[in-house]
Order: C-alpha cells, then structure tokens, then sequence
C-alpha cells in the first residue's frame, strides 16, 4: 500500500431476516473524531474526481453501494489503485497521499468520512505543488 493509506475491514452482523448492519464509531472502525461526513453519487461514466491531496485532513471512503477506483500516489512511490466494492471495506487515506476517484460503477455511492470541517486552505489542488510539499511532509 502506498504510505499513510490503509485498508480497514469493518465488521458486519448479518442475520438472514433482517439483512446486515454495519456499525462505525469513531475512534474504534474510523481512527480519529470524525468532523464531517458527505458522500458523492450520480457520477457520470468515465468521470473522475478528487484530483488533489491534504495538508492535515485523514479520510476514510467507503463505497456503500456498486464500486469505485481510487488512485493513491505521492512522491518515490508507484501509484496504486485501490477498489472499494463492498460495505464492509474501507480505505484510510491520511495527510499528503493524493487520490483521485474514478471508475464509478452505476448505482455508486461513496461515503466519507473526515477529520476535520471542510477548509480550502487545507486542499492541494496543483499537482506539481503537492509534490513539492509531499516531499518536505516526509523528509521530516
């Protein structure tokens, strides 16, 4: 896995009457306080978002329904491209990792969850950018 991402398998409780529940709580299947929760869907085919990285903010994704490809790149590593096709998979995307989402399957919906408020200033939207402060964040 490419450096400050990890996969979390979360837990489910399934029973053949009433389906399967998965249970998230912060500090416990999400590792921080989560200040924020948004998810993205009705992305039309061969769309991409994202597109950018994080000063601060730690994410995790979870794509609740269908599947969608993100791609995780930064400095001296090779770019690795994680599926998220089930419930119970997340991806844990800490500071400086840059991730684009593509490949929305039909019907997709992808949940966030985040560790901060939402704050321009903590967006790196230019790539060239991004790789000049990813390299300071880890030379530290």
């Amino acid at each position: 896995m490419v450096p400050n991402t990890r996969i979390l398998e979360l837990g489910s409780f399934s029973d053949e009457q009433y389906g399967t529940l998965v249970a998230l709580e912060a500090t416990k299947e999400i590792p921080f306080e989560v200040r924020r929760a948004y998810y993205i869907y009705g992305v039309p085919e061969n769309e991409t978002r994202g597109h950018h990285s994080h000063n601060k903010l730690e994410q995790v994704l979870i794509c609740v329904s269908g599947s969608v490809t993100i791609a995780l790149s930064m400095p001296g590593e090779n770019e690795e491209e994680v599926l998220l096709d089930s419930p119970t998979k997340g991806l844990y995307i800490g500071p400086m990792v840059w991730r684009v989402m593509k490949g929305f399957s039909e019907g997709a919906v992808l949940l966030v969850f985040a560790s901060e408020y939402f704050d321009e200033s903590d967006y790196i939207r230019d790539k060239d950018m991004y790789f000049i402060k990813a390299k300071e964040y880890f030379q530290k």
